[in-house]
Parts: structure tokens; C-alpha cells; sequence
């Protein structure tokens, strides 16, 4: 009989991931290119692609068990994968009592853990989840529609790197604070005043995840590691239609949490049907002391005006906005901007919405491009990009959910203005049955009513508005008001002129909105990269936090103070 494999102790964790700790910690300061977690496939192994397949075909058509949680009832399906195949997994149902009552009973022994202690354990999740990361992109694919190669990066690696980015600020904030010190006061000729205080992390209690259906761990796991690194229990509430990535993730949590003499239970999953209200009932309950929210601003603001008791982190939607006032590369910037619009059929929340042009047209390197001209120039660069069914489908992606599809049909049929590129049906070889749209440009006039409505409202998935506008002048302020007022995730812009510049500068200081200026090469307004960038800036009212800064983390625990004289 083989030996089994030694249960690691936390001392061994701290050992075995302490290099990686420091290098995050350096990275957060540094905000230079630094990851551990390989982004190219072929870094896992030459069978890792089959295993990864392999072990996510496995889970098809079978109940998900969680050994050791709480359930009830009858099992949650519901899940349907964006390329047609069947998927047919389903998980178990828990009430929210017993759920709340085994995180709750788990939740002294996490608490009373050192933050190394907590950072390695999770550095050890992430670790297990990385080699996994194949398993992952097939699970990520099938359940957010993003195309393999996407869904391999996005949902393995980089979210990963965000998971870790918040892991080390949990442990910068909780150890800011000297566990001890000595405190001496001069008294003259008298004795001077001497005490000893003691400072203590004391996390905040249980933690709500609320997961999106577009990056179910991307934009899941920095608040679940932050909450985890802070001392707290998480229950995971995925998506009805994103379930499988975050199960797998709870999955593999409840593992090392075991292994390393912690209570499983420390970790839940929630997962309910398609139109559940589990979400409402968990975000009110008075033990419920953080949630982290990505998905629509409906349910954002609800969230942020009703479930008082808790620190709640929100991440919405806004009107991303790219002002084009010159250009010295007209056909790297016509390059990037087609990439950044085609990208999973435009369903991100960095994806930009709103193309603001000054009528009278642009200056560039191949002389004076009219508004007229640029459209179509970038419609035609769109069209190129998208051309071939294969590559289209390998930048596209699938679309999402019934309401993505059907903004495209509204599009098509001329419900937002003047088409100016029309999006079409692409075909896929591998997957008969996905959904996969081209995406639509409108052409509207930021002095029509009509028009403004329909630009200044969120739609979003693959249609972008090029507007027209007065002047460039115009434009800064129609970016400005905009992030202000509707919220912004991203803004970009292109000139050459210094004065134009720093007016769009200054108007996204003023939007509390992030700026990419010029790109033109291989970095996109609707990517950021962990350690680096910063997600959102928790400044305007597309969200109320940003991935990953140390307001991100500090309010997910507290430091009480004992002090005593020397």
C-alpha cells in the first residue's frame, strides 16, 4: 500500500509560499509587470490541456457534491453553455440558516489564525487552483461564453493574479501595526509613564460573495481572498448561469482549509436556480458583515441602500468613453480600437461604449479624416479583424445571455440610429450551436435628443456609438459629465496636442475615472494587469471600490488594543 501524501502543517504553508508573499508585496510597491502564474498553456504541462478537458467533461451531467456543507432539498441546475453543448451539472441546495450556522461555528479557530498564516493557506488555494487552470478555462468558457484562449488567461491566470494582489494587501494592512509595543512618557523629574499595548486583527465576521456571469472568478476572487486573508468566512453565492468555476474554486478552498486543520466549512457555496432571490435574503441577514458584488447597477444600488449591516463592495456599469481628437498611428490606433470593441463581443465592463469624434473631423498622420471617414474607416478595420469565421470566433467569444442577444437584434433593426457597421451571425466548426454576433456601430449626433438617450444609457455587449460632437472641447465635457453622472469603468483618448491632454486628464480626475491614452500596440483600454493597474476606482458610480487597493481590504477587519502598564 502506498503512504499517503503528508498533511501539510500551516508552519510548512508559511515556508512554502513565503518567496511568493514577498514578491507580491514588492510587486503591489514596485506596480511593474510581476506574476507566478504562467499565462501561456503550454507552461502546464504537454498533457495539461487533455487532463484539463478531461477532468471538466467529467463533471458533466453529475451532482456536484460538497462533502461536509450543509444541504437540503432538491439539487440546483441551470446552467447552459453560450456554444451549445450540454452541460447538465448540478449542486447541491442549502439553506441559508444552516449555511450561515456552519460558517459561523467555523469561524473563531480562522479568526484567531496570524495573517501569515491565513496568506499562506490561501497562497496554497491559489496554488492548487493554478495548476488546475485548463479544468478552469473549459469550466470559464462553457459558463461566460469567452472564447478558450480567453477563458484560459482571463479566468485561470490573471484572476488568479488578482486573487494573490489581494491576498498581499490583506496581509500589508493587518500587519501595518506592530503586534506589540513599548510606550514610554516622560514625567520630568518624576518616573517617567511606561505601558506595554498589545494590537490585535479582529476580522469583521461572515462575508458575502455575489458572482457575475461574465468572470465568475476574474472578478470573484478579490473579494473572496480578501475576505479569507482578513480572518472571514466567505459564502459564495456564483451566478445561476456561472456556477461550475466558483463550485470548483469552493471546492478546492474547502480541501486546503482541511488539510491544514481549519474547518472546511470556512468556505460555502449558495448556488440557487435562474430568477432565485437567495442573493436578497443572504445580503440582509444581521450576520452578514461584507458583500462583494459584480453585475448590474439595479441590483448594485439595492445592495448599497439596503443591507446596512454590511461593508458592502460594488462593481456595476458606466458609459466607457474614448475621445479621439488626433493621432499621430491612424492605423495602429483604427487596430487597437477594433480589438478593444471586438473582444468577447464587447461584454466587459471595461469595453468602451461611446466614440466621441468632433464633426469637423480629426488630424493624423495620413492627413485630415472626417467623422464620416473614421467610422467607416474603423468599421472597415472591425470587418478585417472579424472576417474569417474561425478568428472571429477565437476574438468573439459567444454571447453571453438572451438580453446581449437581443441589444444586437435591436441594433441590426436600427432601434439606436443610423447603422454604421451591422453585425452578423459567425459560424463555428467546433461548436454548431454557440451564439456568436459581430459587433454593431451606431452612428448618432450628441445634439439629437433621440440620440442621446440612447448613447447615454448603458447597452451592454457588441454595440458601440460613434458620436459626433462639436469640438474636442465638447467632447472632454461629455466625458467628464459622463463619468460623473452614469459612471465609468475606463475612459481612453487619443491626441498628440499637450493642452488636449491635460484637459482630458483633468476631466478624469474629475470623473474619478482611469485614463489610457494613445495605445496603439498590444495594451488595450479594456485590459488592466494585477499589480499594476488598478480596476475601477471606487470614484464614480460604476463602482464603489477598485480591485486592488488598500481601502479594498482595511475595512474587512479591525485592530482592537489591550494595553497595560510595563
Amino acid at each position: 500500500m502506498a503512504a499517503a501524501t503528508p498533511t501539510p502543517s500551516v508552519a510548512e504553508l508559511i515556508e512554502r509560499h513565503q518567496d511568493t508573499l514577498d514578491r507580491a508585496l514588492d510587486a503591489i510597491k514596485s506596480r511593474d509587470y510581476w506574476s507566478p502564474y504562467p499565462e501561456f498553456p503550454k507552461a502546464y504541462g504537454e498533457s495539461g490541456p487533455a487532463d484539463g478537458k478531461a477532468a471538466f467533461e467529467a463533471r458533466l451531467g453529475r451532482l456536484f457534491t460538497i462533502d461536509g456543507q450543509p444541504t437540503s432539498g432538491e439539487p440546483v441546475s441551470g446552467e447552459a453553455s453560450p456554444y451549445g453543448i450540454e452541460l447538465g451539472v448540478s449542486y447541491p441546495h442549502g439553506e441559508p440558516d444552516a449555511l450561515i450556522a456552519a460558517l459561523e461555528a467555523a469561524r473563531p479557530g480562522w479568526a484567531a489564525a496570524t495573517p501569515a498564516a491565513r496568506a499562506a493557506v490561501c497562497l496554497e488555494i491559489l496554488a492548487r487552483i493554478n495548476a488546475r487552470s485548463h479544468e478552469f478555462a473549459h469550466a470559464v468558457m462553457h459558463t461566460t461564453g469567452q472564447a478558450y484562449g480567453m477563458a484560459f488567461q482571463a479566468g485561470g491566470p490573471h484572476a488568479q493574479d488578482r486573487g494573490l494582489e489581494a491576498v498581499a494587501y490583506a496581509y500589508a494592512e493587518q500587519t501595518r501595526l506592530p503586534a506589540s509595543a513599548g510606550w514610554t512618557k516622560p514625567q520630568g523629574k518624576r518616573d517617567p509613564l511606561t505601558m506595554v499595548k498589545e494590537f490585535t486583527v479582529v476580522p469583521r465576521g461572515l462575508a458575502l460573495l455575489i458572482g457575475c456571469n461574465t468572470f465568475p472568478t476574474w472578478n470573484g476572487y478579490p473579494g473572496l481572498f480578501a475576505s479569507l486573508a482578513t480572518g472571514n468566512p466567505v459564502l459564495v453565492k456564483p451566478h445561476p448561469r456561472a456556477v461550475l468555476p466558483l463550485a470548483l474554486t469552493v471546492e478546492i478552498a474547502r480541501d486546503v482549509l482541511a488539510e491544514a486543520g481549519f474547518d472546511r466549512n470556512l468556505v460555502c457555496l449558495a448556488a440557487e436556480h435562474d430568477g432565485g432571490t437567495v442573493a436578497k435574503v443572504l445580503a440582509v441577514r444581521p450576520e452578514i458583515k461584507m458583500i462583494d458584488y459584480t453585475g448590474s447597477t439595479a441590483f448594485g444600488d439595492w445592495l448599497e441602500e439596503n443591507a446596512r449591516q454590511a461593508q458592502v463592495y460594488t462593481e456595476k456599469a458606466g458609459l466607457n468613453t474614448v475621445v479621439i481628437d488626433s493621432t499621430d498611428n491612424y492605423r495602429g490606433m483604427l487596430s487597437n480600437l477594433a480589438f478593444a470593441l471586438s473582444l468577447y463581443s464587447g461584454q466587459m465592463c471595461t469595453t468602451p461604449q461611446n466614440l466621441l469624434i468632433p464633426r469637423g473631423g480629426i488630424r493624423t498622420d495620413e492627413g485630415s479624416k472626417s467623422y464620416d471617414e473614421l467610422v467607416a474607416d474603423l468599421a472597415a478595420a472591425i470587418e478585417g479583424l472579424l472576417g474569417d469565421d474561425a478568428r472571429a470566433a477565437a476574438v468573439l467569444g459567444a454571447v453571453v445571455n438572451p438580453g446581449v442577444l437581443q441589444r444586437t437584434v435591436a441594433a441590426a433593426g436600427g432601434e439606436y440610429g443610423e447603422l454604421a457597421l451591422s453585425p452578423r451571425v459567425v459560424e463555428s466548426a467546433e461548436f454548431p450551436g454557440a451564439t456568436i454576433r459581430t459587433p454593431a456601430m451606431i452612428k448618432v449626433d450628441a445634439d439629437k435628443p433621440d440620440d442621446r438617450t440612447a448613447f447615454m444609457s448603458e447597452c451592454f455587449g457588441p454595440v458601440s456609438f460613434a458620436v459626433a460632437v462639436d469640438s474636442t472641447e465638447a467632447a472632454v465635457e461629455l466625458l467628464r459629465r459622463s463619468a460623473q453622472e452614469q459612471g465609468a469603468m475606463t475612459a481612453g483618448a487619443y491626441t498628440v496636442s499637450d493642452q488636449v491632454e491635460a484637459a482630458l486628464v483633468q476631466a478624469c480626475l474629475d470623473g474619478g475615472v482611469s485614463l489610457s491614452l494613445n495605445l496603439t500596440g498590444g495594451v488595450y483600454v479594456n485590459q488592466t494587469a494585477a499589480f499594476s493597474d488598478l480596476h475601477g476606482t471606487g470614484a464614480n458610480p460604476a463602482a464603489n471600490s477598485a480591485y486592488c487597493d488598500g481601502a479594498f481590504v482595511a475595512n474587512r477587519f479591525r485592530t482592537v488594543e489591550v494595553r497595560r502598564p510595563a
